[in-house]
């Protein structure tokens, strides 16, 4: 195996069969995982009515899912250096087929828990495994064309994932939802068997940091979890979210500082991910994830409480930021690769930016025109930031600290994720108290008063948690203005 000390002409490297075929295999295997992160919120009611059971029970499907994906992603690393890469991924793919089959056979809620669960622990790796895959066969060249592949699943999964739900549940039974995870990754498997290397790049000397799980994994669910019942109304000053944030945040806190202590040996050796470049555009995407997800989360929001509008019609709001990103994406990648990403990753947040602001202008009869408009430039910024952020994090790191930064980067994404939902809901809550006086904050509640004014009020709430999300897209750009030019060296080698 060779190792170049410097990078051949930004842009000159081709995308060979090779690496175009894993590209392949991990777009197939990752994407149902992520849908199915967002596709079974539609279907609560359905699941409650069918099993006839409480709401607050059938949450747990969701939650279940959401808690083992996150528990999920900090071995991943370890997994990958012991293990190898692949077969990392065949076991993974293998947990999430089998877990979406149970799943649609399931006979009873806490048999349906179970399997999101087990579901939930095999798509929790695929995306760091795939990701650490693609990362380590690109090379720095390609890093920019690989991570908008990576980017796909992330972006289609909240426009997407919503769609598919209202689909399956208006037309079929719930048990679909699942069952249509298997043929699509069953291809994946087959074509991941076909397709994937053998692994060369493991070590059978590799061994588990259990303390570091210990604390990580729990602390990483406590935390996810906390901020879940935030976004889904939970008191700020409630037992659930104090216990479950302050938990996590305790044992995060602590295995951080295990993990500096034990260096290599750590389940994330984060010595190795103190580069100016990881810690500046992970920090970047950790802000920008939150106040990404929270503008996903209001528009549907504010189309049903406010608008009135159907699940299904709502979710069609989002679809056009989809068709944005997958413009800038589909050249973004190239271009990062030839001159770099900061000022990409610059461009797509003053572009989000852009659709923030305007949609702190909306009120009731704001017609739905320009509602996806303002989505569709939304996702015009959307498809610069993902590659260009994931590409920046990798600048001067060895190819031996893949994994690790894989798994951290993961990991900032999914609690970034939650903390916007959480920080979104919890000013939507307050801009509502303040708006509607008497008012819990409650959007249900909110929306029965049936007064003349309920929906101007309701809306002035919406534009007001509108201006977070473009305050916290400002922040986003200090840490991504921090991230160094890309250097003429590098030291991620083949």
């Amino acid at each position: 195996m060779t190792s170049a000390t410097t990078a051949p002409p930004a842009g000159e490297e081709r995308i060979d069969p090779h690496l175009r075929n894993l590209a392949v295999v991990v777009l197939l295997g990752a994407i149902m995982t992520v849908l199915d992160s967002t596709i079974v919120n539609v279907a609560v009611a359905a699941l409650g009515r069918d099993f006839d059971t409480s709401l607050s029970t059938i949450q747990w499907v969701v939650t279940g899912y959401t808690l083992a994906l996150s528990m999920a992603i900090p071995l991943t690393g370890w997994s990958v250096q012991r293990f190898g890469a692949r077969t990392m991924w065949l076991v993974s793919l293998g947990l999430f087929i089998g877990g979406s089959l149970l799943c649609g056979l399931a006979w009873s809620i806490p048999s349906l828990i179970a399997f999101r669960v087990l579901q939930g622990l095999g798509g929790g790796m695929l995306m760091p495994v795939g990701q650490t895959m693609l990362v380590r066969e690109a090379g720095p060249g390609r890093m920019g064309r690989v991570m908008s592949v990576v980017a796909v699943p992330a972006m289609l999964a909240p426009v997407l994932g919503p769609l598919l739900g209202g689909v399956i549940v208006d037309n079929l039974s719930w048990r679909w939802m699942f069952f249509v995870n298997v043929p699509f990754c069953a291809i994946a498997l087959f074509a991941a068997v076909r397709m994937l290397p053998r692994d060369t790049d493991r070590s059978a000397d590799a061994r588990l940091d259990v303390l570091g799980m210990l604390l990580l994994s729990p602390g990483l669910a406590a935390l996810v979890y906390g901020l879940s019942e935030a976004g889904n109304g939970a008191s700020l000053t409630g037992a659930r979210f104090l216990t479950s944030v302050f938990a996590g945040g305790v044992l995060v806190a602590a295995f951080t500082a295990h993990a500096l202590r034990k260096g290599q040996d750590a389940l994330i050796d984060l010595r190795r991910l103190s580069t100016r470049a990881f810690t500046a555009a992970t920090g970047g995407l950790f802000l920008y994830c939150g106040a990404m997800f929270g503008l996903m989360i209001l528009i549907p929001l504010f189309a049903v409480i406010v608008r009135g509008e159907s699940a299904l019609d709502a979710g069609w709001l989002l679809a056009p930021m989809g068709v944005g990103a997958m413009i800038t994406m589909s050249v973004s990648g190239r271009l990062v690769d030839r001159f770099g990403g900061r000022w990409f990753a610059v461009g797509g947040v003053l572009c989000v930016l852009a659709g923030a602001l305007a949609l702190t202008a909306l009120d009731p009869g704001t017609g739905r025109g320009m509602i996806m408009g303002t989505m569709f430039v939304v996702g015009l910024g959307h498809g610069m930031i993902a590659p260009s952020l994931m590409s920046m994090a990798y600048q001067g790191l060895p190819r031996e600290a893949v994994p690790a930064a894989t798994t951290g980067a993961n990991i900032l994404v999914r609690v970034g994720s939650s903390f916007g939902t959480a920080v979104m809901a919890v000013v939507l809550q307050i801009a509502i108290r303040d708006e509607i006086p008497g008012a819990s904050g409650n959007l249900s509640e909110a929306a029965a008063r049936h007064t003349a004014q309920t929906p101007i009020l309701l809306t002035n709430a919406f534009t007001e948690t509108f201006w977070w999300a473009a305050a916290i897209l400002l922040l986003a750009l200090l840490p991504i203005l921090a991230v160094p030019r890309r250097p003429k060296e590098v030291s991620l080698t083949k």
